[in-house]
């Protein structure tokens, strides 16, 4: 089987529903530590699934595992749905992986909203779509994206006409 390109995988995201898709250095991915108190004091999904810290990796934890990759594939949603991006984003990761990039993977935006609870006894029941946030890890979204050339605003309470929400495929 021939490897596909980055370039054919970013394709894949914007038939899978991202607007813009990007390949971009894994280098340009940024982390910070004051990101995860941004969930912890800022978002009422801390603690609630699997996919949210303190369940996720450390902003020093995420750095360590970018310095394994080269390349990454951003992807933007802009619909009022965040959920939407982390299905792209699982669904390019499994692509990715069967294409010959064994190192595939893939975090989305926000909290999961796979199930209505988390089994955290049992471990997370739908392991092939759930992907942590990018937040959840420690990446600044706005620096990142900045970064990158892409929009990326805060919004006003319920504006979402505006929003852009993003998820990231970190290929090798």
């Amino acid at each position: 089987m021939k490897r596909k390109t980055s370039e054919q995988l970013r394709k894949s995201a914007l038939k899978l529903g991202a607007r813009k898709a990007k390949v971009i250095r894994a280098a340009t991915i940024k982390t910070a530590g004051w990101v995860r108190n941004k969930c912890r004091f800022g978002c009422s999904g801390y603690g609630h699934c699997l996919t949210c810290p303190p369940h996720t990796p450390a902003p020093h934890e995420t750095r360590a595992m970018l310095a394994d990759y080269k390349k990454a594939i951003l992807v933007q949603v802009t619909d009022k749905e965040h959920a939407h991006v982390s299905g792209i984003v699982s669904k390019l990761e499994r692509e990715a992986f069967l294409a010959g990039y064994h190192q595939a993977f893939g975090m989305g935006a926000g909290p999961c909203t796979i199930c209505e609870t988390c089994d955290f006894a049992g471990g997370c029941r739908h392991p092939e779509k759930a992907r942590p946030s990018l937040e959840a890890c420690g990446i600044d979204v706005f620096a990142t994206v900045r970064a990158n050339g892409l929009p990326i605003e805060t919004i006003g309470d319920n504006d979402y006409s505006k929003a852009h929400y993003y998820g990231i495929v970190l290929l090798e």
